[in-house]
């Protein structure tokens, strides 16, 4: 089914400079946020500026979409509130989301708001968008990690309106299951806070082997992403907007990603092949790029995803050193020098990944003068002292990263003279003896304005107006955002329009046009439900303490075994293999004990076999997305545990997700051990399953360490699957040694070092009625696990108190323990615990 409407270009905007680049390249859309609430905290609108932003947008007719794509914690519930009416109020065109509580809140207080489910929800597949749909949202933002058969799939069975990103920074781990900052700095991804772990260099301990890998230290840093050449079947596969990241990025960025992308889709749209040159892509890799490439676009291949040489934004690889001596550096150009030569002004940098850290200045400067050598070599030459020649060897890579004919490219965009993007007009003129001129003037959006001439029209003395003279006189829009795109006429009989008459109502249709732009959109805002804590309670507390139940999560078989041996109420079965599931699921069932498995986190088209098998199992599910939620709630007599994963942060959001059916849940990561407690009070601490004892799931990623460092195959297909035989993990500049597992889908989650336990906020959970808590295990022998899970079942008993729980701990865990998304600043402000 081909898209009726022309999929939209929409760029990022950090601040006003962006916003107004993002305009004159021509994008259809803006997006940007507020300094809170917005997952790109260190960039953003004040709420005062958003209605003069929005009529700035909307003069240009460029849309205007904000991003409130944080979790939203409790306390912070009726502050939301109150800023969503006030968004509405300023006439945005749309809200992007991620928490589902917050999808349903703002839907509730501003019912004709668009709202968007952003790429934070980890959406990968039909069902997913399907449950988003339901929830209220009116677009959906696919996860970076799908392919354009995976989209097109998506579209063709649910005809939605998406959105996915085509140039950018690439997150290693799906966006909204990145937990590293949370672990390792106290902060948060899915608030804004993002550490950028990723971008660290590791070490690749396999088999607690360090392997070699030349200068590929940076393990989980992808390139950037580039699908300029592939605009053309993205138009075909559906998408309805296509979004350039980069809401940190300068205006210089956004105005040639915007341009290339404007041109790219019109293009496309047209019929017409790409115009695009490989001078502008190259512009695009020096404006900003750690090397740009389709990557999951196109399909999965491990062997391009990370190259690992670098973490940062290097421009363009301009030559290569062959020599150098005291007073300049002899190199062999890099093809890019053919696009454009490397030239006296240009800042370059001289890259040796093999002895360079992340913490010392590398050399460069800007180039004094460039000496062109018969053999097709350069001499480049540096002001005095600008250069310790000393630090440079031959093999180091050039990179330029800095061209001051990229100044000159950016500049119209940047500083216009008069508009650049112009809106393109239709007018229809109706002409006639003794009537006025009435004339019609009408935007791409359907919005219109009529002039009419003041007095009827005469008789023609001598030649009559034409459709042709009508053309010319109200296509001369000059410095206006405007620019007549189609004229038609219906002209009776032969009469007379002065130049002055046709002058004053082209100015009159302008004035009307923006006026009618500007005006802000007229929305009915509906109060706010009441968002205090005793009215957030789904029901009371049952009197008295309910019995405590210990559910472990095991991950291979000697595990297992030991999990039966310690008889807890129930195992939970996280197996990268599925034909070793079933047999496992009996053997539990063997031994008198529940049984459940647990759920991938991401489920793409064409992997509906693994939800149909765990159907099959008949046992209660451990839900780990959306998507698979959205397919398992109709089953029956199923029970439905929702996990992690699901991004659980407050009790609108817990509410929502056991309305449509949940028995439990779990919250995220996000959460400390007060906020847990909090939720727990409101939604009744017997639907709440607290993870007690864990190794933080950190990054859970597409890209495969296995596939790419321990083969040379390029997907599972291929890969000879190393991830059965060893066991890797990565080992951070800390000396800390993360595990790393591939799940039933081949994706690779790396777990924190340390065990993450709660023995510190075990007396407080029960206290506040919590009775389920769950035990995961990553590397742990079947010796750990049962020295753990036999500590935490005296704890339960009362024969241990949570002092010598954590004493005990400390002594099994192995590679130590943490509080980690558990701990509670000193200056924590708790919300009201409601008995």
């Amino acid at each position: 089914m081909p898209l009726a409407k022309k999929p939209e270009v929409m760029s990022p905007a950090g601040h006003w400079p962006q916003l107004h680049a993002a305009i004159e390249a021509g994008a259809d859309a803006c997006y940007f946020g507020l300094k809170h609430f917005s997952a790109r905290a260190k960039v953003g609108f004040e709420l005062s500026e958003l209605p003069e932003a929005m009529r700035t947008l909307h003069r240009r007719g460029v849309r205007g979409y904000l991003t409130f794509n944080t979790l939203v914690f409790e306390h912070e519930l009726a502050e939301a509130a109150r800023v969503i009416a006030a968004i509405a109020e300023a006439g945005v065109d749309a809200i992007i989301v991620q928490d589902i509580g917050v999808l349903k809140l703002a839907r509730q207080i501003a019912p004709d708001l668009e709202l968007h489910a952003s790429t934070q929800t980890s959406i990968t597949s039909a069902e997913g968008v399907e449950f988003a749909l339901a929830q209220g949202a009116d677009r959906v933002t696919l996860a970076r990690e799908l392919s354009l058969e995976e989209v097109a799939a998506i579209y063709e069975k649910t005809h939605a309106d998406l959105e996915i990103f085509v140039h950018g920074a690439l997150c290693v781990a799906y966006s909204g299951q990145c937990f590293s900052s949370e672990a390792w700095g106290g902060r948060s991804a899915n608030r804004g806070q993002c550490a950028q772990a990723c971008r660290l260099p590791y070490e690749m301990l396999v088999d607690g082997v360090t392997k070699p890998l030349a200068d590929a230290r940076y393990l989980l840093s992808p390139g950037d992403l580039s699908a300029l050449r592939h605009v053309p079947q993205i138009v075909a596969a559906g998408v309805s907007c296509m979004k350039i990241e980069g809401r940190y990025k300068d205006s210089d960025y956004v105005a040639l990603t915007t341009r290339a992308y404007r041109q790219a889709v019109d293009d496309a749209w047209a019929g017409r092949a790409s115009s695009i040159s490989a001078r502008q892509e190259l512009q695009l890799e020096q404006v900003y790029s750690r090397g740009l490439g389709p990557y999951f676009i196109s399909g999965v291949n491990h062997q391009r995803v990370v190259n690992g040489r670098n973490p940062r934004h290097r421009g363009v690889h301009i030559s290569t050193v062959i020599a150098v001596a005291d007073t300049g550096v002899s190199v062999q150009p890099a093809p890019a020098h053919e696009l454009a030569p490397l030239k006296a002004g240009d800042g370059v940098v001289f890259d040796a990944a093999d002895w360079r850290s992340p913490q010392e200045t590398e050399e460069g400067g800007r180039v004094y003068h460039v000496t062109p050598r018969l053999d097709g070599t350069l001499e480049l030459n540096f002001a005095n002292d600008a250069v310790d020649f000393r630090r440079i060897r031959a093999g180091d890579l050039v990179w330029r990263t800095h061209d001051p004919d990229l100044d000159r490219a950016v500049r119209p965009f940047l500083h216009p003279a008069a508009p650049v993007a112009k809106q393109p007009l239709a007018v229809h003129v109706a002409a006639a003896l003794n009537r006025p001129l009435a004339t019609r003037w009408t935007l791409p959006s359907g919005l219109f304005v009529t002039v009419e001439s003041p007095a009827p029209l005469s008789a023609a003395q001598n030649r009559g107006i034409t459709e042709e003279s009508l053309r010319e006189q109200f296509a001369r829009l000059g410095n206006t955002p405007y620019e007549l795109a189609e004229l038609s006429a219906e002209i009776t009989g032969s009469v007379f329009l002065p130049a002055s008459l046709a002058n004053r109502m082209r100015r009159e249709a302008i004035e009307k046009l923006e006026q009618l732009q500007s005006r802000p959109a007229i929305r009915s805002i509906h109060p706010a439900p009441d968002l205090r804590p005793e009215k957030l309670r789904r029901k009371k507390r049952a009197p008295g303490a309910a019995r405590a139940q210990l559910h472990l999560l095991v991950r291979n078989s000697e595990q297992l075994e030991a999990a039966i041996a310690a008889k807890p109420d129930s195992i939970t079965l996280d197996y990268l293999d599925l034909y070793g599931l079933r047999p496992s699921v009996e053997r539990v069932r063997a031994a008198g004990l529940q049984v459940r498995v647990a759920s991938p986190r991401i489920l793409k088209p064409g992997e509906s076999r693994i939800v149909q098998f765990l159907a099959s199992l008949h046992c209660p599910i451990l839900v780990r997305s959306t998507g698979i939620l959205h397919t398992f709630r109709d089953t029956a007599g199923q029970p439905l545990i929702g996990d992690f994963s699901l991004n659980t942060a407050n009790a609108l959001t817990a509410g929502a997700y056991l309305e449509l059916g949940l028995d439990r849940l779990t919250p995220t990561h996000d959460l400390n051990a007060a906020q847990i407690s909090t939720l727990a009070a409101s939604i009744g601490p017997e639907q709440l399953e607290a993870i007690a004892y864990q190794h933080l799931p950190v990054f859970h990623t597409e890209h495969c360490v296995f596939c790419r460092f321990l083969s040379t195959g390029t997907t599972y297909r291929d890969c000879g699957r190393p991830c059965e035989q060893h066991r890797v993990a990565l080992r951070d500049p800390e000396g800390r040694a993360h595990p790393v597992i591939a799940d039933v889908g081949c994706r690779n989650t790396v777990f924190g070092a340390e065990a993450q336990e709660a023995s510190a906020h075990m007396d407080a959970w029960r206290a506040v009625g919590i009775c389920h808590f769950r035990l995961e295990f990553v590397h742990e022998s079947a010796h750990q696990l049962q020295y753990v899970a036999s500590a935490f079942q005296a704890f339960l008993a009362g024969r241990i108190n949570s002092v010598q729980l954590g004493g005990e701990l400390k002594r099994y865990a192995p590679a130590g323990v943490t509080e980690g998304s558990l701990f509670v600043p000193q200056d924590f402000e708790r919300f009201p615990i409601l008995q």
